[in-house]
């Protein structure tokens, strides 16, 4: 105990650990220093978002087979890349030591979510190199729906300041050349592109396809968010099965985290990003085999 004592005051008092002592705890610089020793995530649910993602992370994470992270969207692959594994490590339980109870093991799993991995062109590669066994599961809203949230959710942040007319009319502007700077600098990081994406990330096929590239249809799980809150229990399940994990239910379905909205679309402004998204819906109707109803 002694022992445990003088090497945690030798680490407090280590000068880069002095350094960082205004904005990290000593749970947190332990947590740090014991990364080696945590897992890593078992399951990632990747986006999109405003699409359902933050319920399904909630009833996951209730499951007492899971063991949650310290935090639900440690946004890892896509923004904070260049802190590193240990970083990412950080955040999650510590590896099982012991021998199983009675001679038989009970594995649990552990996951993140972070919604924008989805859209970042660099986190499917990023993932695929560091977690080779880890599944993916995204979620797919009507992209109309999906905008509009997305812009409310900005709103509600003070991130926006444009009316969401004015917003889908400057995305192209604000988006211009961010895609390609992303790429080309890993560490670049673009609020644009975050922020201001409403239209870009509600054309799926070209980000699934992406997925694809990297990550089975073994690995990939591709749900419909409309499905997911229609029938909740049913789909949990596919999720649950999907991820190995033995059939459960929590207390309660529903939308747990419910966004409010300051204002209604207009019917104009709904048909014309229909008429938008119909032919990239098609496309994707067409690449996964399956139609989903999103007419409006």
């Amino acid at each position: 105990m002694a022992r445990n004592h003088l090497f945690t005051q030798r680490v407090w008092q280590a000068p880069a650990v002095r350094r960082m002592r205004h904005v990290v705890s000593i749970p947190r610089i332990y947590r740090y220093l014991s990364a080696s020793h945590r897992r890593v995530p078992d399951f990632i649910i990747a986006g999109a978002q405003k699409s359902g993602t933050t319920s399904l992370w909630a009833y996951l994470s209730e499951h007492p087979d899971v063991e949650p992270p310290m935090t639900k969207e440690m946004s890892f692959f896509d923004v904070n890349f260049h802190r590193g594994i240990d970083w990412y490590r950080m955040h999650f339980p510590l590896k099982a030591s012991g021998p199983p109870n009675n001679g038989v093991e009970h594995r649990t799993l552990s996951g993140e979510s972070s919604a924008y991995y989805m859209f970042h062109p660099l986190s499917p590669g990023r993932i695929a190199d560091t977690l080779p066994q880890v599944k993916i599961i995204v979620l797919l809203r009507n992209p109309v729906s999906r905008a509009f949230s997305h812009y409310q959710l900005k709103l509600r942040r003070r991130q926006e300041t444009l009316s969401f007319d004015e917003a889908i009319e400057a995305e192209a502007d604000r988006l211009a050349g961010e895609h390609e700077k992303i790429v080309s600098d890993p560490r670049y990081y673009s609020p644009s592109h975050d922020r201001y994406s409403y239209l870009a990330r509600g054309v799926y096929v070209d980000q699934i396809v992406r997925w694809q590239r990297h990550f089975s249809p073994q690995r990939l799980l591709i749900l419909e968010s409309g499905e997911f809150f229609q029938k909740t229990g049913e789909v949990f399940t596919r999720v649950l099965d999907f991820l190995g994990l033995r059939r459960w239910e929590p207390v309660e379905y529903g939308n747990r985290f419910p966004g409010k909205y300051s204002e209604k679309m207009s019917g104009a402004t709904r048909q014309k990003l229909l008429d938008y998204f119909a032919p990239h819906n098609e496309r994707l109707y067409d690449h996964l085999g399956k139609c989903f109803d999103w007419s409006r």
